[in-house]
Formats: C-alpha cells, structure tokens, sequence
C-alpha cells in the first residue's frame, strides 16, 4: 500500500512537467523518486501548516509541486494514516540562478498563482524577505565558507521567531560516500554548464558549529 500510494503522490507532483518537455518531466521523475528527502518531509511533519516557505535554489521548484500533490491527496482521503497531515503552504517562494530552472517552474505551476513564485536570482545577493520555513538542499557549497555563512546570517534574519530551517548538506569526514557525491556534484555542474566548480564543503561538526553561533538549535 505504501509503495502505491507513494507512486500515486509521484505521479501527481511530476504530472505537471509533461508539458514543459521531456527533460524537465523525466528530471522530476527520477529526482522525486530517488531523493528521500521529498518523502522525509511529509513523513516526520517538518513543514507546517499554512507555512510561508522560502526554497533557495529551488531548481525547477520540485518541492513546489511535491507539496501540493500531497495537499491534493490529503484533501481526497488519500494519505497514509500513520503520516502527519499534509501541509498547506500559505505561499512558497523559490529562488533559483538558472535561467531555464525557472522557467520551467513557472511554466509547470503557473496555475497556483500568486501564492507560488519563483525568482531567478543569486541566492547570495537575493533579497530572502520573510518565511517561516527556509529550505536548502545541497546549495550552499557552491560558494565559499564566508558566503555561506553570510546566507545563513541572512536566513536566520528571514525566519519568523521559532521558523526552522531545513538544510542539507555534505560531511567533508564521511569518507567514501562524500567522496561519490563530489564526483557526481561536478559531473552534473559540468554537464548543465560545461566548466568546472570549485566545491566548499565541510566536516559536519563544523556546520553545527556555524549553525549554533548564528542562533540555531540543531
């Protein structure tokens, strides 16, 4: 039944990249079903409701259209009866550098209107406004130790009092499973933009590190 259901809540939030082509459907397939984090955020209720949710480097806004097939199904009794509810964004805002990225994402959930918007921006320049819930999944060792931390600084002042923040990132000691998704990071960079990215990564106590001295509990 889990398996079912999941197929059902990948179809639905991929469904809406048919029409923006073939790499953008077939890029939204594979990503949602391959990456647990879509399925971990609906699992453990890290977004709340009627949130105001801020996703840096959105892509061609996934998480957009992720969450609202699962509003969709929740709302038609559709949901698994040990998950939290579904959650119903008040508005999500992406901000992604890729020019192509966010023209798919507006052209794959145009219809949501003003409550989903996407900004082509640099997510170090960008103004972040204010959210209750800021995502950033595998971002934020494309610029170097100082920028980060300066997104970060950013982000905290963004966040609503008690807003969370979901962040995903590399552990520079994790040895052999660092070291693979390195190589894939670049093969991808270089393969979307044909020239190679210096990577900033660091130990994951380092980033607890960072992530407390701005004020973060983690």
């Amino acid at each position: 039944m889990k398996r079912e259901f999941n197929n059902r809540l990948l179809g639905l939030a991929a469904a809406r990249y048919r029409a923006v082509g073939r790499f953008a459907y077939n890029f939204a397939r594979g990503k949602l079903a391959g990456d647990p984090v879509f399925t971990g955020l609906l699992m453990h209720g890290l977004v709340p409701d009627n949130a105001r949710i801020l996703d840096i480097g959105c892509g061609q806004g996934l998480l957009a259209s992720w969450l609202h097939a699962a509003h969709t199904l929740h709302a038609a009794g559709d949901w698994p009866g040990q998950w939290p509810v579904a959650p119903k964004p008040q508005s999500i805002r992406g901000i992604e550098l890729m020019p192509r990225d966010v023209a798919r994402a507006r052209a794959a959930l145009h219809d949501l209107g003003d409550t989903v918007m996407f900004t082509e921006g640099d997510m170090c320049a960008t103004d972040f406004g204010k959210a209750d819930v800021a995502v950033i999944l595998d971002v934020l060792h494309y610029v170097d130790i100082a920028a980060q931390d300066d997104v970060l600084c950013r982000v905290r002042d963004a966040l609503a009092p008690r807003g969370t923040l979901l962040l995903r990132v590399g552990d520079a000691n994790a040895g052999l499973p660092f070291k693979i998704s390195q190589w894939v990071d670049h093969v991808v960079i270089f393969v979307r933009s044909h020239r190679h990215v210096r990577l900033y990564c660091r130990p994951l106590s380092a980033w607890k590190s960072a992530l407390s001295e701005l004020g973060f509990e983690v």
